[in-house]
C-alpha cells in the first residue's frame, strides 16, 4: 500500500517510503512533478470514469492495470487507486493498493509493516465476514485489541456498530468482486457514540489463482482525522495556554487542556523560585527537587491521591523524572510496575493504588534550561499511552514551556519594578506630633502594578512635617525609575529645610540637567519621563499650626475643617516640571487643629468634577470626624474605584493636623548683648527641670550658649530662642541675618572656631533654614540616648 500527497495543481509534494517500495520510484524522481506526467493512465480523465485526482473537493476510486514499476523490472501492477481531500482540506491524499495479496517474503514484510506501523486503519474479513485481522491504528481508534475481534462477526465484536450497513457493503464487494467506496463513512460508531474511523474503501482479496479469500476495509479517514485532531489540539494549546503572564496560571491552563481529553491526571512540578520569576537553578547530585505547582484529575479521588500543592517533590537519579529533567527527552512508561525501585520508594504508590497505570513524563524546557516537569497519567480502564502520544505530548508541552518561561521573565522583571516602586513609597509612616496620617496607593489597571503616582511623608526639625504627592507620566519601568529619581530629589531638598517654592525651583531645575547628562553620556533617557511630572509640596508646623504649600502642575489639596466645611485652597497655579516658568509661588494659611489636609492624584479630581453625587459623598467622608481616620483613605478609594478609568492610578495622602501643647514650647527674646548669655542659660536650665529633662542640661547649656553667642556676634536683631519639647528636644535660635556660620575643624593653636563643632557632636542633627526675615539655626537632641551615644 502506498500513500502520497498532491497539491491543488496535481503536483506530487510528499512521497512515502511505502510508495517507493511499492511503485519503484524514489522521492527525488517524483516530488515536484505532475502526477499526470508520471502516470498518464491514472491521472488523465477517461470517459465514463470518475474525474482524475488532483482536486481536493471530491473523493474518487478507480481500478487500473497500468501502473508502471521501474524499480521492479519495468512490470505493471494491478491496483486500486483512492483519492480524498488532504489533511485540513488542502491538496489531495492518494492511496494506491494492490488488488492481489503478494506472497514473497519482501511483500509479506511490507504487509506486516502496514498492519503494525501505518496510521491508516485496516480490517480484513473472511468470506463469512468474520474478522481475520485488524491493524494497530484501527484497534487504537475503537479502543479494542486484535485478539478481542479475530474470528468473530462484526455484531459480536462491535455491538455498537451499524452492523447491517457494514455487512451489506462487505457482501456487495464479495458478490461483485469490485471495490466499493463508502464516501459517507458514517456507518461505524465507537463505544463513546462518536463517528467511526471515516471514509472506507472496501476491496476484494484474491489469491494468485483468482479465488476470493475475503474482503478488506481501508479507512482513509484515519490518517487525515488523526492528523487533523492533533492539529486542532495544537491550535487549541496555542490559543488556550499562555493567555496571561502568570507562571502558575499558565501551568493550570496546560493541565486544563490535557485533562480529561488526553490524560486522566496531570501533575506539573516546577523548580522553586520559577513561580516568583527567579532564574531556574538546580542544585544537588542525588536527583532533583521540584515544587508541586499544579495537579488536576478528572475525578476528585484521583486528585486526593496526588501530593498537595506546594509540597516539595524529590526524584532520585534512577527515576525517569530526573532523567527527563536532565536530558530534556520525553519518556513513556506504558505500564507502571509498583515493584520498580523508584516507584516502590516514592509517594507514587498511592497514585497507582488509585488506578494510575501508564505515564508520560515531559520536560518544561526553554532556552535549553529545564524549568520543571509535566507528568501525565492514564488511570483505571483507559488504554495505556502509546508511542505516537509521546511526540504529540512533546509538542504541546514545548509550547507551554515557552509561555511559562515568558511568564517567569515577566514575573521577575515585574517583581523588581514593584520592589523599586514600593521602596519609594512610605509603607509605614512613623507616628509624630504634627499630623495623623492615612494613605492609600492603587496603580492603574493597565500599568501591571507600576504607575507614576507617588506620595511621601517627610519629618523635619522642630516637629514639622512635609507632605508630598505627585505623578509621573507613563507606567512600567520608566515610571518606576522616574518616581525613584523624583522621590530621592524631594527628600534630599527637604532635608535642606527649603520652603515649598524653593524646593520646587530646585526640583524643576533638576529635570533639564538630568536630560542633558543622559543625552551626553548616551544612557537610557529616563529623565525625559520627568518632563510633565507634577508635584504638590506642603509644609505644616504644629507649633504655629501654619501651613505653606506650592504646586508644580498638581491639583490643590482638599481641606476639611473640624466644623464640617470642605473646600479647595487657591494654590498659585504653575505648569508641570520642565514645562513652566522657573518661578513658583506659595500659599500660606493657618489650619485649625483637627483639620484634614487631603492630597491626591488627578484621578480623584476628574471623578469629583464629573459626578456631583460622588463629590457630595466624598465631602461627607472627609468631613466625618467620627469615622476612624486610619481607614479614611481606603474608604475614599473604594468609593472612587468604579469611577476610575484603566489609565487612572490613585495615590491618597490624608493628614489630620495636630497642634503642639503650648506648655511644651518655651520662647525668649534675646537682647543683642553678650552679657545676657549667662541669664539665658539659667532660664533654659530651669525650663529643662520643669520638663523633667535635667539629664540633658549639660549638652543643652553648651548648645544654647554657642548658638546665642553666634547670633549676638554675627546676626542682627531681633534674636529669639525657642525650645520645643516633643519626641526630641529642639533648640532654635533665629535672627534677622541671612548669613550663617560654617562648621570647621579648628587648629590646636586657635582660640575659637570650635563652637559649631561641639554643637554637631552633641546633637542628633542640626542645620539652618531660611525665611524671608532671616534664618534659624536648630539643634535636635534625642530624649533618650541611643546605644551609639553611650560609647
Amino acid at each position: 500500500m502506498a500513500t502520497f500527497l498532491l497539491d491543488s495543481n496535481g503536483t506530487i509534494t510528499t512521497w512515502s517510503d511505502e510508495a517507493r517500495r511499492l511503485l519503484g520510484y524514489s522521492e527525488t524522481e517524483v516530488v515536484g512533478r505532475p502526477a499526470s506526467e508520471v502516470w498518464p493512465r491514472l491521472f488523465t480523465p477517461v470517459p465514463d470514469e470518475p474525474a482524475a485526482p488532483g482536486a481536493a473537493d471530491s473523493t474518487s476510486c478507480r481500478r487500473t492495470t497500468a501502473v508502471h514499476q521501474p524499480g521492479r523490472g519495468g512490470g505493471s501492477l494491478d491496483v486500486v487507486l483512492l483519492t480524498a481531500p488532504g489533511p485540513d482540506g488542502e491538496g489531495t491524499l492518494v492511496l494506491v493498493l494492490p488488488t492481489r495479496l503478494l506472497a514473497d517474503e519482501g511483500d509479506q514484510a511490507l504487509v506486516d509493516a502496514v498492519f503494525t506501523r501505518s496510521p491508516i486503519g485496516i480490517a480484513v474479513y473472511d468470506t463469512q465476514l468474520r474478522f481475520l485481522r485488524i491493524n494497530d491504528a484501527l484497534a487504537h481508534l475503537y479502543g479494542i485489541s486484535e485478539a478481542q475481534v479475530v474470528g468473530r462477526r462484526i455484531a459480536e465484536a462491535l455491538p455498537d456498530a451499524h452492523t447491517t450497513a457494514i455487512e451489506g457493503r462487505l457482501r456487495k464487494v464479495i458478490d461483485s468482486g469490485l471495490p466499493v467506496l463508502n464516501a459517507s463513512g458514517q456507518e461505524k460508531s465507537t463505544d463513546s457514540g462518536g463517528d467511526g474511523p471515516g471514509t472506507a474503501l472496501t476491496i476484494p482479496l484474491t489469491l494468485p489463482d483468482g479465488r476470493l479469500m475475503g474482503v478488506a476495509d481501508v479507512f482513509t479517514g484515519v490518517t487525515s482525522r488523526y492528523t487533523s485532531e492533533q492539529s486542532v489540539f495544537l491550535r487549541k494549546a496555542i490559543a488556550c495556554v499562555g493567555t496571561t503572564l502568570d507562571v502558575t496560571r499558565t501551568a493550570e491552563e496546560l493541565a486544563d487542556l490535557l485533562v480529561p481529553c488526553f490524560a486522566d491526571i496531570a501533575v506539573i512540578d516546577l523548580l522553586e523560585g520559577v513561580v516568583r520569576g527567579e532564574e531556574p537553578r538546580h542544585h544537588g547530585t542525588d536527583g532533583i527537587s521540584l515544587q508541586r505547582t499544579v495537579r488536576k484529575a478528572y475525578r476528585p479521588a484521583l486528585v486526593d491521591a496526588v501530593q498537595q500543592l506546594g509540597d516539595r517533590q524529590h526524584f532520585p537519579t534512577d527515576a525517569p523524572q530526573c532523567q527527563t529533567f536532565t536530558d530534556g527527552q520525553v519518556r513513556l512508561i506504558e505500564v507502571l510496575d509498583p515493584q520498580v525501585g523508584w516507584i516502590r520508594d516514592s509517594p507514587l504508590r498511592t497514585l497507582l493504588q488509585s488506578g494510575a497505570h501508564s505515564l508520560i513524563v515531559a520536560p518544561l524546557r526553554a532556552r535549553g534550561v529545564s524549568l520543571g516537569l509535566v507528568q501525565l497519567y492514564r488511570a483505571e480502564g483507559e488504554r495505556p499511552f502509546r508511542p505516537e502520544d509521546v511526540v504529540f505530548t512533546g509538542e504541546v508541552v514545548t509550547h507551554a514551556a515557552l509561555n511559562i518561561e515568558k511568564a517567569r521573565r515577566f514575573s521577575g522583571e515585574h517583581s523588581a519594578l514593584v520592589t523599586l516602586h514600593e521602596s519609594m513609597l512610605p509603607r509605614l509612616v512613623p507616628d509624630q506630633s504634627a499630623v495623623q496620617v492615612s494613605h492609600h496607593y492603587q496603580p492603574a489597571l493597565r500599568s501591571a502594578g507600576i504607575s507614576g503616582e507617588w506620595f511621601d511623608v517627610i519629618p523635619l526639625a522642630g516637629s514639622r512635617v512635609a507632605l508630598v504627592v505627585g505623578g509621573v507620566p507613563g507606567a512600567g519601568f520608566r515610571a518606576a525609575a522616574s518616581v525613584g529619581q523624583i522621590c530621592a530629589t524631594v527628600r534630599t531638598l527637604a532635608q535642606l529645610d527649603l520652603s515649598p517654592e524653593e524646593l520646587l525651583v530646585g526640583l524643576d531645575g533638576m529635570v533639564p540637567r538630568l536630560a542633558e547628562r543622559e543625552h551626553s553620556t548616551g544612557s537610557t533617557a529616563f529623565a525625559e519621563s520627568l518632563v510633565g511630572a507634577t508635584c504638590l509640596y506642603a509644609l505644616y508646623d504644629p507649633v504655629s499650626r501654619h501651613c505653606v504649600m506650592a504646586s508644580a502642575g498638581h491639583p490643590p489639596p482638599i481641606i476639611a475643617e473640624p466644623t464640617g466645611q470642605v473646600w479647595f485652597p487657591s494654590v498659585p497655579a504653575h505648569g508641570p516640571l520642565g514645562l513652566g516658568e522657573p518661578v513658583f509661588e506659595s500659599l500660606e494659611l493657618d489650619l485649625a487643629e483637627g483639620s484634614t489636609l487631603a492630597l491626591y492624584t488627578e484621578g480623584l479630581l476628574r471623578a469629583w468634577n464629573a459626578d456631583d453625587a460622588l463629590a457630595d459623598r466624598l465631602r461627607l467622608i472627609l468631613a466625618d470626624g467620627s469615622r476612624p481616620f486610619d481607614a479614611s483613605s481606603s474608604t475614599v478609594a473604594e468609593v472612587l474605584a468604579p469611577h476610575l478609568s484603566a489609565e487612572d492610578g490613585l495615590a491618597l495622602l490624608f493628614a489630620r493636623t495636630r497642634s503642639l501643647d503650648p506648655r511644651h514650647v518655651a520662647t525668649w527674646d534675646i537682647p543683642h548683648d553678650r552679657s545676657t548669655v549667662a541669664a539665658t542659660r539659667s532660664r533654659v536650665l530651669g525650663q529643662l527641670d520643669s520638663w523633667g529633662l535635667a539629664h540633658l542640661a549639660f549638652s543643652t547649656e553648651l548648645i544654647v550658649s554657642e548658638l546665642v553667642t553666634n547670633s549676638i556676634r554675627y546676626g542682627r536683631d531681633p534674636i529669639q530662642l525657642r525650645l520645643i519639647h516633643d519626641r526630641a528636644l529642639t533648640c532654635e535660635v533665629s535672627d534677622a541675618s541671612s548669613t550663617s556660620p560654617h562648621i570647621r575643624r579648628a587648629a590646636i593653636t586657635d582660640e575659637g572656631g570650635r563652637g559649631l563643632f561641639l554643637v554637631a557632636q552633641l546633637s542628633h542633627r542640626w542645620g539652618t533654614r531660611y525665611s524671608t526675615t532671616g534664618k534659624t539655626i536648630y539643634a535636635e537632641q534625642l530624649l533618650e540616648p541611643q546605644d551609639d551615644d553611650l560609647h
